[in-house]
């Protein structure tokens, strides 16, 4: 199945939502105005149809081998990457002292959706590779940015995040990877880390594995980790890669989705300790590591934006192909093909209008970021970074969520067919399976949410984002029919927001068990409500565009796609609030030995 980017989407939402404007200009962003944004987008769109898309299928059939320590890819992935670095791609939003274009993450987050969407599994490759960039830029010494910095924004390098032991899942606490200092600057590194992805490949000349670890004293618990830069090859002073280190993948997954993506078993220190250098202070590796995390988990969000985009497209081409049964309203005589019956309608209206909310909702963060670091009233930084802060979960938690709706929909508009492994539409929904798991699971997510997001202030950063979400409602009911309509099933769904933020932040420290039974109900009512408002936004940025004769069809499908959201995904707010709000006891009423 082939895929057109959709970029005519993107640079809507870059435009009317994440307003390129505003953000070019913005110190450094002075040259990535609209036509940047347009000729960027559609490169990008260029590279991701013709070289990557095309491999997606094939992949899935015949994924990556592991023989001996070494990984092969599947095939056609290490000339797509060697095209993918020598095009800027890995540097595309990385800093030009670094060899990186600069560019705004309104742009990088359009960029990533395609390569996501064309490959999820190639994706994951660049998308470790920037978690790494990152939290070098942020903590990484002089020495270590000019020895590993030029070669990973290039893409001639690639990056890991080894947190996971087969211990120590998301509790980080139970890490036993250790670390012994060697009096020069450098340490040794001893243990196994499991679930690596791209640990071991035959990309790119170096891997530089960001590796979390114990100190022979360290305090006990999370307080105790520390965080070190482990290369694949020892880099010498010359820069080149050279001794082999003590790194070693010793297997890899078998998986359910994503099976191209080598995910590695790696093992340190089997012959004598492999070589680490410290990446900032002792002990303060898992807050230098929540960087990458933080950039993994908005990928990861964009990421479930992207599969499910790749899932329409080929549900909404297989209707208008299949013939099956006559229409209920007698428009065909005979058999038709299945667009034309209402629930095959319905289903793909949901996974259109969830993917273009998502993705609204994913744009808007994006810009929220711009501002937040590049912004040069600190006033304005503060209050862009808290937005962007509360929208992460639900990027990645509610985007994520969405991708498994929308591909089982698009498995289900292909009937029978879709469960033949054949047709591709499986694929989606394996793949996307495992977004709602990794970077933290959902309700990982949802407990961020609800602790560090709501309760910590009161639900202050909730109400005033809820005061935006009314403000936007007045200008709705100000406009046409469908605007008026969107703007009733918004209030609803935002009243129902602040119920449930009331009720959380009354409970959280009073009765956790009863805020958090409701975490992953308040994740997904929360991410409804903010993909349902960008919604809004962008039928208000439609009406304007339709009177003045802008691209009339497109303007009229954006104004129908969030009248559909408003009628029948917003109307699931209420329910989630009563779940949240009156639900709690019968969440923990069973008795532990009674499961």
């Amino acid at each position: 199945m082939s895929y057109t980017a959709p970029v005519k989407d993107m640079l809507f939402n870059i435009e009317h939502l994440a307003r390129i404007d505003e953000i070019a200009r913005l110190p450094g962003f002075e040259d990535a105005g609209l036509e940047t944004a347009k000729a960027v987008l559609e490169e990008c769109a260029r590279f991701n149809e013709q070289v990557v898309a095309p491999l997606n299928h094939a992949s899935d059939e015949a994924p990556s081998s592991h023989s001996g320590t070494s990984v092969t890819t599947s095939a056609g992935f290490k000339d797509a990457y060697r095209q993918f670095a020598e095009g800027g791609w890995q540097g595309l939003q990385h800093p030009a002292d670094f060899g990186g274009q600069g560019l705004p993450k309104t742009m990088g987050a359009a960029c990533g959706e395609m390569v996501n969407a064309a490959s999820l599994s190639f994706a994951l490759c660049p998308m470790l590779t920037d978690g790494a960039i990152e939290a070098l830029l942020t903590a990484g010494s002089d020495e270590l940015k000019a020895t590993y910095l030029h070669k990973l924004v290039a893409g001639e390098w690639t990056g890991t995040m080894n947190l996971t032991e087969p211990q120590a899942g998301s509790d980080l606490a139970a890490v036993r990877t250790r670390a012994e200092p060697q009096g020069d600057g450098t340490y040794r590194i001893f243990g196994t880390k499991i679930f690596i992805t791209y640990g071991e490949h035959d990309m790119a000349g170096n891997i530089v594995h960001l590796v979390l670890a114990r100190v022979a004293g360290a305090p006990e618990g999370v307080k105790g980790i520390s965080l070190f830069v482990v290369p694949k090859f020892l880099v010498g002073e010359d820069g080149v890669p050279g001794e082999r280190n003590d790194v070693y993948c010793v297997g890899i997954e078998h998986k359910m989705g994503i099976k191209a993506s080598p995910t590695a078993v790696l093992q340190f220190g089997d012959h004598g300790g492999a070589v680490g250098y410290l990446v900032g202070e002792e002990n303060r590796g898992l807050e230098y590591m929540f960087i990458m995390m933080n950039a993994a988990r908005y990928a990861v969000g964009v990421q479930g934006i992207a599969v499910a985009e790749r899932a329409y497209q080929q549900a909404a081409a297989y209707a208008r192909e299949r013939v099956q049964s006559r229409p209920v309203d007698g428009s065909v005589k005979g058999a038709a093909t299945i667009i034309h019956h209402p629930d095959v309608r319905r289903m793909l209206m949901t996974m259109r209008a969830l993917i273009e909310g998502c993705r609204a909702m994913a744009s808007a963060a994006a810009a929220a970021y711009d501002a937040a670091h590049h912004h040069p009233d600190a006033e304005t930084r503060k209050v862009n970074q808290t937005f962007y802060e509360f929208m992460v979960p639900l990027v990645k938690g509610y985007s994520t969520e969405m991708s498994l709706e929308a591909t089982s929909l698009g498995v289900q508009v292909h009937g029978g067919m879709g469960f033949i492994e054949e047709t591709g539409a499986a694929q989606h929904y394996r793949d996307a399976k495992i977004l709602t798991i990794y970077e933290g699971t959902t309700a990982i997510q949802a407990n961020d949410l609800v602790g560090r997001k709501t309760a910590r202030d009161g639900g202050q950063a909730a109400r005033a984002i809820a005061a935006q979400v009314e403000a936007t409602e007045r200008q709705l009911a100000a406009g046409g029919s469908d605007a008026q309509a969107v703007a009733r099933r918004l209030a609803a769904a935002r009243q129902a927001f602040l119920d449930a933020v009331d009720f959380i932040a009354a409970q959280a420290k009073a009765d956790p068990n009863a805020a958090y039974a409701g975490s992953v109900p308040y994740l997904m009512l929360a991410g409804n409500l903010m993909a349902g408002w960008q919604l809004g936004r962008a039928l208000l940025a439609a009406e304007a565009a339709l009177a003045q004769g802008r691209d009339a069809a497109f303007m009229q499908a954006k104004i129908v796609t969030a009248r559909f959201y408003a009628d029948h995904i917003l109307t699931r707010a209420p329910g989630l609030r009563d779940a949240i709000t009156q639900g709690a006891d019968s969440v923990t009423a069973l008795p532990l030995e009674a499961f």
